[in-house]
């Protein structure tokens, strides 16, 4: 008789994810992990790595841009959300690190990447509540000029707090939305004050197709309807949830978004471009008193500037762009 070592397969959401009966989980995707650099040789940032909260663990990867020595002008600051279908990727992986190096160096901002937690050992909202805790972390800084243990001299030295931004890219332009709307739901409080977001590719859906999306049967075969069962298999109105449709049952008006300006971009081929259009048009119809922009560049796919080896016209295009909104 041989033995064998194959573990059982309990479930799968191809080609992301294998999940075995013993409980482990299996990542068919995304890019591999790659260390902060002192001085990135391409484009002179510097990265490190910090746990800013223990209980529950969450971490991030900070960026910060070459400034001189004796420069006293204060920089804008980004927290960044990646995007992964909530289930993969990382800020530490490959293709945020080389996607924030470059936008750091081209918009001079300090840039918080933050590492929340992946579905399916952590579904959903537990990446939202890691966020939400990031961004908090990150503007308790802001009267505080004592340094002590839970402090970071990078956003103290550096960081100009009238200039807060939030951003992601795919699920972290799903998460940059929601943290928007929480802000401005509890700006009575004031704890926490974003100037704007850019929501980029970001990850939208519902139980009804739009525009040129799949119809009928295919609509629910799409990765982008089955994805959210999987990462967020107890979330209230199924794809309907709030969270994912800003229009579903229930779902607070976008009158209420937190900052003061908006960006959103979408690429000509991707599959959720006209959800993002369609987004952009709700917030200009519910009366929101802020600024909002679409950004789109035609013949291009889901996040390509993220995904992109090369920096093409159309990813230099999409850099700068975002670069000029983060002022």
């Amino acid at each position: 008789m041989t033995s064998t070592t194959a573990k059982e397969i309990a479930s799968e959401f191809l080609p992301r994810i294998r999940i075995y009966k013993d409980g482990t989980v299996e990542r068919l995707l995304g890019s591999p992990y790659v260390p902060p650099s002192p001085h990135d040789p391409q484009t002179r940032v510097s990265s490190k790595d910090l746990t800013f909260s223990h209980n529950p663990n969450i971490s991030a990867r900070l960026y910060l841009p070459n400034v001189p020595q004796n420069q006293t002008q204060k920089l804008p600051i980004l927290v960044y959300f990646h995007g992964g279908a909530f289930c993969i990727e990382s800020a530490f992986s490959f293709l945020d690190h080389r996607y924030l190096n470059r936008l750091v160096s081209e918009a001079q901002v300090i840039a918080v990447s933050v590492e929340y937690r992946l579905a399916p050992e952590n579904p959903l909202p537990i990446a939202y509540e890691d966020c939400w805790a990031a961004l908090q972390w990150v503007t308790s800084h802001a009267n505080n000029e004592e340094l002590d243990d839970n402090k970071e001299p990078w956003l103290l030295n550096y960081g100009d707090f009238d200039r807060l931004y939030i951003g992601g890219d795919s699920a972290g332009g799903n998460i940059a939305h929601n943290l928007a709307m929480k802000v401005g739901a509890e700006s009575i409080s004031g704890a926490v004050k974003i100037l704007g977001a850019f929501l980029s590719h970001s990850y939208f859906w519902g139980s009804k197709p739009i525009g040129s999306e799949p119809k009928g049967e295919d609509f629910e075969k799409t990765m982008e309807y089955k994805v959210w069962d999987f990462v967020y298999p107890s979330a209230p109105g199924g794809i309907d949830n709030p969270m994912v449709n800003p229009a579903g049952e229930g779902a607070p008006s976008l009158a209420g978004l937190g900052c003061s300006k908006l960006l959103v971009c979408v690429a000509g081929k991707d599959q959720l471009r006209d959800r993002g259009v369609w987004y952009c048009d709700l917030v200009r119809e519910s009366g929101w008193k802020g600024e909002v922009e679409l950004f789109e560049v035609e013949g291009e796919d889901h996040c390509f500037h993220i995904f992109s080896e090369t920096e093409t016209e159309n990813v230099k295009k999409m850099i700068k762009r975002l670069a000029s909104f983060l002022v």
